[in-house]
């Protein structure tokens, strides 16, 4: 019995990887959902109820309106003064500098060397005066004050109320300075005006703390409630239009509803049901990536990407829910939609932003609004990146997303309120946000590129750049190879146009799949320039490990130039585990009765195993043997292709690769259509 269990282990540890990461998002899921009951009731304003009379199960106070509730707020606070407490400390270190200046002044000043006695204490006086009346710091709240407007000076623990008339600034300090001193001390006032001036403080500084706690203290004694529903009381009856009132009494009661704790049967039946829902959105997952989607079900990577995508979205958002839940659209929705379709297709990205605002659905205030916005939001990111190979258009899609935003908003604002001067700007500032913070989808594509070993279409494009270093250092070493790479991505990417496939893949891909040749490139024809071969001066054994050692040196320098492991593949299989035909029947004919190790002279694999791979080889081959075609026509063109593939297909380089028949005879096709036009040869009609 432990054997047949070991061997169902070894045998199926891959599947039960994938069962057991479902499983534990699953159980994360569960554990940071909100455990709150949903009011099973839907309801809108100015619609009529749909469902049976409505009588109270239990009592519950009846909450003001908002816009209600705002105002009473704010007619409370009119009467809350802000708090501003004067600085002594401040003021003492102001009148002794200001005491040290007059015993320094310049001989300039009218009472020549230093100030009588008599005129120095009229000017400290006058400091004094207008220090203890006080000088205001600046601060925003001062613009929205009138000069009778009350205030509350805190002078030594002692709190006196006064107006903002009765103190100066800095300004206003220095005008009654010069008015002081001209009464007092004649033809010099303008002169210690100016150095009163210099020499005043602000004093009375705001005390935000001081007049938040007053705030709150007067916000605390406002009732959030007026009035009560007693039990079986009647809310609404069936067919009854929603009016004010009536909206009013519900958004209570579910408010009371949802906060309600309940019996412990209560909350673990709440909890089972919990369970069981994402239970379901998580094998409606699974079950569509097994069976819709095996390609990416079948690599535990993509499976893995998937489902922390999932959690990077729904557990910020069960945290704010937790804490403020009026915050939830300040969330990037469209973040995860962005992401997926980088990656995946478009169907994937669907069905897992589905599944994900269907998740957060089960708990986020007024849901059908919710799913709602966040479906279209998923379809904007579908039409606004069917093309994602440019940065720009990350950022249009974020424009996009902002404006469908606005526009569902503003249709809900409408059925609910028939008034779009409804609309909350607070809310259109939460949407503006959520849309900008979209824009963090290209460093996040980058980090799970490296994180998770896939690859994009940014990164494809920037690779298959022929001024990257490892192209512009081929094309110095190796120019022929180099051309010839140029010539395969071509016609791979024609081909793969034509039966469908990743074509940027491929045509990147072929353009690395001969950077080993780098090392030795005269050992290969098309970087021979006169009539000298190197393979003359070695043995046709050593000219085989050569030529196959191209591949190994590819990989190396891939490796070391740190190139995607999805482009190393092309330079792994470009050759499969074909034999060196030329040098292995050369060195048969010199050593006719030697038994030769056919592992000498073949490619070490491993073969295509994807219809882009399988694809780089056939151009690979094709192109490279076209080049020995002497006064080529369209005959020779065809016989060589037909006769390329089909030995390709007869040693089973294909049998590993997503490429049917029917598409390796259209790649034939297209190889020999382009081959004819490269070479300039003209289609023999019939007669």
């Amino acid at each position: 019995m432990l054997k047949q269990w070991v061997s169902f282990l070894r045998h199926n540890y891959y599947e039960i990887m994938k069962i057991l990461v479902f499983m534990i998002v699953a159980a994360i899921i569960v554990w940071q959902i909100p455990r709150e009951r949903k009011f099973r009731f839907d309801f809108q304003k100015g619609k009529p109820w749909q469902k049976e009379s409505l009588f109270a199960p239990f009592d519950f106070a009846i909450y003001k309106p908002d816009e209600i509730l705002k105002q009473e707020q704010q007619e409370l606070l009119k009467n809350v003064h802000p708090y501003f407490v004067k600085q002594e400390e401040i003021t003492k270190n102001a009148r002794q500098s200001f005491t040290a200046q007059l015993d320094d002044l310049p001989d300039s000043k009218p009472s020549n060397d230093t100030l009588m006695i008599s005129e120095k204490q009229i000017l400290l006086d006058i400091f004094d005066s207008i220090q203890q009346q006080g000088i205001l710091a600046y601060h925003p709240v001062l613009e929205h004050l009138e000069a009778q407007s009350k205030l509350n000076l805190i002078d030594d623990k002692v709190v006196t109320v006064s107006e903002l008339r009765d103190f100066y600034t800095l300004k206003s300090a220095y005008d009654s300075a010069l008015v002081f001193l001209s009464r007092t001390i004649s033809g010099s006032e303008n002169s210690y005006a100016d150095d009163m001036g210099k020499a005043f403080v602000q004093n009375v500084i705001y005390d935000e703390a001081a007049t938040k706690r007053e705030r709150d203290a007067v916000l605390n004694e406002l009732a959030l409630t007026r009035g009560i529903i007693q039990k079986d009381e009647l809310i609404i009856s069936e067919g009854e239009l929603v009016d004010d009132h009536d909206y009013n009494v519900l958004k209570s009661l579910q408010k009371a509803y949802e906060q309600r704790i309940g019996t412990i049967s209560e909350q673990n039946a709440l909890l089972f049901g919990q369970i069981i829902l994402v239970v379901a959105v998580m094998m409606a997952l699974f079950f569509f990536l097994r069976i819709i989607r095996p390609d990416v079900f079948d690599q535990l990577k993509k499976v893995n990407m998937i489902l922390l995508l999932m959690l990077t979205i729904l557990l910020p958002s069960f945290l704010i829910l937790d804490l403020q839940p009026t915050l939830i659209y300040l969330m990037p929705f469209g973040l995860l939609p962005i992401i997926l379709i980088t990656f995946f297709d478009t169907r994937i990205t669907m069905m897992v932003h589905l599944l994900t605002i269907i998740l957060l659905g089960l708990v986020v205030p007024n849901p059908f609004m919710f799913l709602l916005l966040q479906l279209v939001i998923g379809f904007v990111v579908l039409f606004g990146l069917v093309n994602h190979n440019k940065r720009i258009y990350y950022f249009r899609t974020s424009v996009l997303i902002f404006l469908g935003y606005l526009v569902v908003y503003a249709g809900f604002t409408l059925i609910q309120e028939s008034d779009i001067a409804a609309v909350s700007w607070q809310q259109i500032g939460a949407f503006m946000l959520s849309a900008l913070f979209t824009m963090l989808a290209l460093p996040l594509i980058y980090l799970l590129e490296r994180l998770f070993g896939m690859i994009t279409d940014l990164t494809l494009l920037e690779l298959s750049n022929t001024n990257t270093p490892l192209l512009r250092q081929l094309a110095q070493k190796a120019p022929g190879t180099f051309q010839h790479s140029m010539q395969v991505a071509n016609l791979s990417e024609e081909a793969l146009y034509e039966i469908g496939g990743d074509t940027l893949l491929a045509r990147t891909g072929a353009l690395y799949h001969d950077i080993g040749k780098m090392d030795n490139p005269v050992y290969f024809i098309e970087n021979q320039m006169g009539g000298y071969n190197p393979h003359d001066d070695v043995t046709f054994a050593e000219s085989a490990q050569i030529i196959i050692d191209h591949v190994r040196k590819g990989i190396e320098k891939a490796r070391k130039a740190k190139l995607p492991e999805q482009i190393i593949d092309f330079i792994r299989t470009h050759h499969g585990n074909r034999r060196v035909e030329y040098f292995y029947f050369m060195e048969q004919k010199q050593n006719p009765g030697l038994t030769l190790d056919e592992r000498d002279f073949s490619y070490h694999g491993p073969i295509p195993f994807s219809k882009e791979t399988a694809v780089v080889m056939m151009a690979d081959s094709v192109e490279a043997a076209s080049r020995s075609i002497k006064n080529p026509t369209e005959q020779k063109i065809n016989d060589l292709i037909e006769n390329i593939i089909t030995k390709q297909m007869e040693t089973n380089q294909f049998v590993n690769a997503n490429i049917t028949l029917k598409e390796i005879n259209t790649v034939k096709k297209v190889l020999k259509k382009k081959l004819m036009n490269i070479y300039h040869v003209r289609i023999a009609y019939p007669d």
